[in-house]
């Protein structure tokens, strides 16, 4: 399979920085998304550093261990990201207490395999079905996981963007991985929260759909619309076609 790729990050209509950092490896089947915090732009520079760090790891065949797994591979990158974003905090008092949300996919042998760190997320449009892929790491959806909230409450609360897990707050962190079998016409969505807090997933799904032929025109649509919310924060997003083989 081949694959089209787009991104797009924007600093919102309230922001003055942009503290989220996207990248793309078409040729690789890679995909990152990451969503940087902590003040005097320090959430600038975690973003940015992990990204560059995820994506330096999969452009360098030498930083990688032949034999291991795509999982494994992962893990790695995530791993290599966080010890440099956490190291750099404990070194530079301006870029102390700073850390960053982590989507990185990867399209292999007709699987996307995922690892995740906060609450960016990845979401699949298959034919009529718009579905969230990753589960947020946050303190709503641990309510609604253990059946203390809704999630149309989740969906309103005022906490929802307190996560219970980021990349470089610490000196280790645990990502989760999941994994999805895809298929040719399968569109895939990488965000910040930028969009997803302010705009609903039926109107994601329509936005998407209306747009489909053109993923640069549905990047930017997506992002208009969260800024049509009233853009509260940065947003970001990367879509990933799955493509018939030879197109």
């Amino acid at each position: 399979m081949q694959f089209e790729m787009n991104g797009i990050t924007h600093q919102g209509m309230v922001r003055i920085n942009n503290e989220d950092s996207i990248s793309t490896l078409p040729d690789m089947g890679i995909a990152i998304l990451a969503d940087g915090m902590g003040g005097h732009q320090a959430g600038e520079v975690a973003s940015s550093m992990a990204v560059e760090m995820i994506k330096q790891f999969y452009s360098d065949s030498n930083t990688r261990n032949k034999g291991d797994s795509v999982e494994d591979h992962l893990r790695e990158a995530i791993d290599l990201a966080n010890t440099a974003v956490f190291e750099l905090s404990q070194e530079r008092p301006e870029c102390a207490g700073m850390g960053t949300t982590i989507v990185v996919s990867h399209f292999v042998d007709g699987k996307i395999i995922t690892a995740h760190v906060g609450d960016s997320r990845l979401y699949r449009l298959r034919d009529s079905g718009f579905e969230q892929i990753t589960k947020d790491h946050s303190v709503v959806q641990e309510l609604v996981t253990r059946g203390f909230m809704s999630q149309e409450e989740a969906n309103s609360s005022m906490n929802k963007n307190l996560v219970t897990r980021a990349l470089g707050i610490e000196a280790s962190v645990e990502a989760d991985l999941v994994q999805d079998e895809y298929k040719a016409g399968d569109v895939y969505l990488l965000c910040s929260d930028g969009l997803s807090d302010v705009v609903d997933s039926d109107t994601i799904q329509q936005t998407l759909t209306e747009h489909l032929e053109n993923l640069d025109e549905a990047s930017q649509k997506l992002v208009d619309v969260a800024n049509q919310a009233g853009g509260p924060d940065n947003v970001s997003v990367v879509l990933v076609r799955v493509l018939e083989d030879g197109n």
